[in-house]
């Protein structure tokens, strides 16, 4: 028996799932937060949810506090056991594909319970969009409270983006989110472009015994029961034909209904709200709920403040009607009176009401032809970012990257765009073109091939173009050399693969050479052995004849000069441009016209020989557009100089207000390359602003390795070896510990950042002698941020960025060099503060700035502070 009667319930279960699947055509149903590919039926609505892994690609899943969750609550809706939340990055989107695709109508739900789930007991606030357009501020009462919200919209494109913004009040997550295609032609607005309508309220009419959503409902709508005591609810067990009627209200809505208790009054409901320019559509249900006597009638008009919408409206017995208002209510006071007409002797009935407000929003989609061509770039190189949602929107969330251009009047255009080091491989994709408000392009440092295409003529806008690092080859397009050459255009390439039209012919000249050439290269095969044996044997002779020297001979591929040629080349060290511990600098020109500094060490050198030859052999080992390059190097009769690239506007030291964040990001990724891009990896340990040169196009580039130390393998974090390097720049912890480690050049960079953006030294002289970590964390204690911006800036700069900035310094000079971020996290943040800077954005003083950086700490103990002028090296001037 027992038996039978599970089987019995089984197949009741199983009709009712597989008749509540037949309702969820189209429906999009997310446990957000649920473990991967977890599919279940919701046993209170029979609705059928899924894990939200294929709808996003960030955040991670958490779920609430027990005490708020089952069986502690009882009555807790699945859905909301777990969440994701969203802790990296200001903007998160989800991608919502709605089976009517562009242009459909479709409600969305949104719901969020904090429950708890971090443990700290604090309420976030955050905000929700919908592409660009602000849907909602999410804020909470308590930790139990479930916010849930709706809207509806048509589909613009073939998805729709909801996203999370962090407005740096707490982490935003969310708990569920949920799609219901609808009927195009309900809900209806006076508007030839549908507006979206934000859910103000819904409300089943003289249903008191409970709320909720209905299986009958097609829509999956969630009515609240509402009566007042001054009405009178009325109810029925037959049937209401909706078929008439777009919207579709469910039976259990349409049954139940409410009359005025005095049969002369009216119906009468109202709200507010503090916007008077909120808009308003409402949508009023009708049925009549008896079939009345043939000398009763039931006519009724409805106002709202006292002008009439609707006028003689008479419903029928079970057959359902929808009224809504044709233009928006505006204001922030609203009643509605549904009031008997003349000649009715009925009071009259409401079954259900619904109020939406319209989603006010002056943000625009970014321009479609934009939107397209990123899309295609995504795609194209599988570009592994957060690129989600709309490139530009919200406004100032923009795609990692990307900096757009925002008026009131068009909708925003990229004007920037950095893939710079992205892993690019392939051609230069064709859709580029098509960003035609394109200012700046960087695809430097990735593995793009092939020629320079001619459509990047077509980017008329275009001031710097970036291809440096990449394989490709051929011709360089006639337009974009005449407008380099006429400062319109700043293009930076690669030219050992490249060439203008006429240097390319000459080259495929030299393709009859190359018969020829195959010839000689099968001879030097077989004599290839013999060469072979022979340098072998000439290296060994020369090692051993070296043996008992001093000091090592440094091979290099490097020329090398005579010391004869160093002294012509400075014309007799003439012209002295610099001067340091090592000796002094000189101003040099090789044969060929271009300029070289020569650094000649003197015999007098309180660097010494080793630090010498160690800055000569390290040159040799590494190259990067931000590493000054090595020329070449002589070491005649014990006297040694070193001849690498003459930078001619000196050292930041100099330059200290020019171009700050161009110059930072240069030194940062010179730094960066050292620690991450060599193997193993260099410390360059004196990192200082009198270390950083800067090229005749102010391109800053890392200088003066001689007291670089090369770790010994991949597997070793840190040395132990004797301190030194320069007051105000040296870290503490490698000063206490003798352990030198990367975070060493992240604490000394740290404080350049922090010169760059005061305008101040390391050691402020003028100050008694303090460090200049206790000058900027003085002021940033009372959050008084504008005052430590140097003042050469004249308050031409943006405070977000410049906030940022200053929170990075904060992270590389934390006392302990565990709690300091790595160069390429440096390098992240420093490319976001560039993005913030390039949109021209308000340069006020944003409130919400101040706050996050109210109580920023920097770890300026005297520990820190201290003067070590016995570790001091001098600065190397250029």
């Amino acid at each position: 028996m027992v038996f039978f009667i599970h089987l019995f319930l089984l197949c009741v279960t199983a009709r009712f799932i597989h008749v509540h699947a037949q309702i969820q055509t189209g429906y999009i149903s997310i446990d957000c937060g649920s473990q991967e590919n977890f599919n279940y039926v919701d046993l209170d609505t029979g609705i059928s949810y899924t894990s939200d892994g294929s709808f996003v690609n960030t955040g991670i899943n958490k779920n609430i506090s027990s005490e708020y969750a089952y069986p502690n609550n009882l009555y807790l809706p699945q859905p909301l056991s777990d969440l994701r939340s969203f802790p990296q990055g200001d903007k998160n989107c989800y991608t919502l594909r709605p089976n009517g695709g562009k242009s459909s109508l479709n409600l969305i739900r949104a719901t969020f319970m904090y429950g708890n789930y971090d443990g700290e007991n604090k309420l976030p606030e955050f905000d929700l969009y919908l592409g660009v357009h602000l849907w909602l501020s999410v804020k909470f009462k308590n930790s139990s409270d479930v916010v849930t919200t709706e809207i509806i919209s048509v589909a613009l494109e073939d998805t729709f983006s909801v996203c999370l913004v962090n407005v740096g009040l707490g982490v935003p997550f969310i708990s569920g989110l949920e799609l219901r295609p609808l009927d195009g032609s309900i809900y209806k607005t006076d508007t030839k472009k549908f507006v979206p309508l934000v859910l103000f309220e819904r409300f089943d009419i003289g249903y008191t015994n409970g709320s909720g959503r209905y299986s009958s409902d097609v829509y999956d709508r969630i009515w609240s029961p509402y009566n007042s005591p001054s009405w009178d609810s009325l109810r029925t067990s037959i049937d209401i034909d909706t078929s008439g009627d777009g919207y579709r209200a469910p039976n259990e809505v349409m049954q139940t209904g409410s009359t005025p208790k005095n049969g002369t009054e009216s119906l009468e409901f109202s709200w507010s709200v503090s916007d008077p320019k909120a808009r308003f559509y409402i949508y009023l249900y009708f049925a009549d709920l008896v079939v009345l006597r043939r000398n009763q009638t039931r006519e009724f008009n409805v106002s709202w403040n006292e002008f009439q919408l609707f006028g003689s409206v008479r419903p029928r017995a079970y057959y359902a009607s929808t009224f809504y208002n044709l233009r928006p209510l505006v204001g922030n006071e609203h009643n509605i009176s549904i009031k008997k007409s003349g000649s009715a002797n009925v009071p009259p009935i409401l079954n259900a009401i619904e109020i939406y407000r319209v989603l006010e929003s002056s943000e625009l989609a970014t321009f479609s032809r934009d939107v397209d061509a990123v899309e295609n770039i995504r795609t194209t190189y599988k570009i592994n970012r957060n690129w989600v949602g709309d490139p530009c929107g919200p406004k100032n969330y923009s795609w990692e990257g990307i900096i757009c251009n925002y008026t009131n009047s068009n909708p925003p255009r990229i004007i920037f765009m950095n893939l710079s080091a992205s892993d690019l491989t392939g051609q230069i994709a064709a859709s580029i073109a098509n960003l035609s408000s394109l200012e700046t392009l960087d695809l430097s440092n990735n593995s793009l091939t092939g020629p320079i295409p001619d459509f990047l003529e077509k980017l008329s806008l275009l001031k710097l173009l970036d291809l440096r690092g990449n394989q490709l080859s051929g011709y360089i397009p006639k337009s974009l050399l005449e407008r380099s050459r006429t400062g319109l255009l700043k293009l930076s390439v690669d030219s050992r693969n490249l060439c203008d039209s006429g240097s390319c012919k000459n080259k495929s000249k030299k393709k009859i050479l190359i018969p020829i050439i195959a010839s000689l290269l099968s001879l030097l095969v077989v004599l290839l052995p013999l060469i072979i044996f022979w340098r072998i044997k000439r290296k060994q002779k020369s090692s051993k004849e070296s043996s008992n020297e001093e000091v090592r001979s440094i091979e290099s591929n490097n020329k090398q000069f005579t010391y004869a040629e160093v002294a012509n080349m400075t014309n007799n060290f003439q012209t002295a441009i610099g001067k340091g511990g090592f000796g002094s600098v000189y101003l040099g020109t090789l044969k060929n016209g271009k300029q070289v500094a020569v650094k000649l060490l003197s015999e007098s050198s309180s660097q010494g020989y080793n630090e010498f030859q160690n800055e000569a052999e390290l040159l040799m080992r590494v190259h990067h557009r931000n590493l000054a390059s090595f020329v070449g190097y002589s070491h005649d009769n014990n006297r040694m100089a070193l001849v690498y690239e003459y930078m001619a506007n000196g050292n930041l030291k100099s330059y200290i207000s020019e171009m700050r964040l161009k110059i930072a990001i240069d030194a940062a990724q010179g730094l960066e390359y050292l620690h991450h891009g060599c193997r193993p990896a260099i410390i360059h340990r004196d990192v200082k602003s009198a270390n950083i040169l800067l090229s005749e196009n102010l391109d800053a580039k890392i200088a003066d390795f001689g007291l670089s130390k090369g770790l010994p393998d991949d597997q070793t974090t840190h040395i132990l070896t004797d301190v030194i390097g320069t007051a105000g720049y040296l870290d503490p912890e490698y000063r206490r510990s003798h352990n030198l480690n990367e975070k060493s050049d992240v604490y000394s960079f740290g404080i350049v950042l922090l010169e760059l953006i005061t305008g101040r030294p390391a050691i402020i002289k003028s100050m008694d002698h303090i460090h200049i970590m206790q000058y900027v964390g003085h002021y940033l204690k009372k959050g008084e941020i504008t005052s430590v911006i140097d003042e050469q800036m004249g308050g031409d700069f943006n405070l977000e960025s410049v906030s940022k900035a200053i929170e990075i310094s904060v992270a590389c000079t934390r006392a302990m060099s565990t709690q300091r971020v790595t160069m390429s996290e440096v390098l992240t943040g420093l490319k976001v503060c560039l993005e913030m800077e390039m949109t021209r954005g308000p340069r006020n003083q944003a409130n919400h700035v101040v706050q996050k950086m109210v109580g920023l700490q920097m770890d300026h103990s005297p520990d820190i502070c201290s003067m070590d002028f016995e570790l001091m090296t001098d600065p190397s001037g250029r």
